[in-house]
C-alpha cells in the first residue's frame, strides 16, 4: 500500500511527536525510594507544565529541583499555580534522584499549612 505524500508527511510528524513525548517522560525508577528526604525551604521559581510541574527550592544549603505531579493532578488536589509563587515557604517529602544529586521527586508538598499528596 502506498501512502500519498501529504498523508505520509503528517503520519511521520505524528510519530515523531509521540516519540518525543515518550522520551521526555521518565520513569520513577530513577529515584531512590529507600532514601526518603524531607526538608523545608523557599521557592525560587516554579513551572506548572507537562509532563510534571517543578519548583526550584532553596533548602538544606542548596538549590533543589523538586519534580511535582502533572498540572491536572496538582489542580485536582488543590495545588494551583498561585501557591507555587517565588518566595513562598514549602516543605517537601520525597525521594532523591539516582543520577542528579540536586533533584527530588516529591511525594507531598506543604505550603501555607496545606499538605497536598502528589502521587
Amino acid at each position: 500500500m502506498r501512502i500519498p505524500g501529504f498523508a505520509a508527511t503528517v503520519l511521520m510528524m505524528v510519530l515523531a511527536g509521540v516519540a518525543a513525548g515518550v522520551r521526555a517522560h521518565h520513569g520513577w525508577s530513577g529515584y531512590d525510594s529507600a532514601q526518603p528526604l524531607q526538608f523545608e525551604g523557599v521557592i525560587k521559581d516554579s513551572g506548572y507544565e507537562h509532563p510534571h510541574g517543578y519548583v526550584h527550592l532553596e533548602a538544606a544549603g542548596k538549590l533543589w529541583t523538586v519534580v511535582l505531579a502533572p498540572p491536572s493532578r496538582m489542580e485536582n488536589r488543590g495545588l494551583p499555580p498561585a501557591m507555587l509563587k517565588a518566595g513562598a515557604k514549602a516543605k517537601v517529602e520525597g525521594y532523591p534522584s539516582r543520577s542528579d544529586p540536586g533533584e527530588l521527586r516529591a511525594e507531598r508538598i506543604t505550603i501555607d499549612g496545606k499538605t497536598i499528596e502528589l502521587r
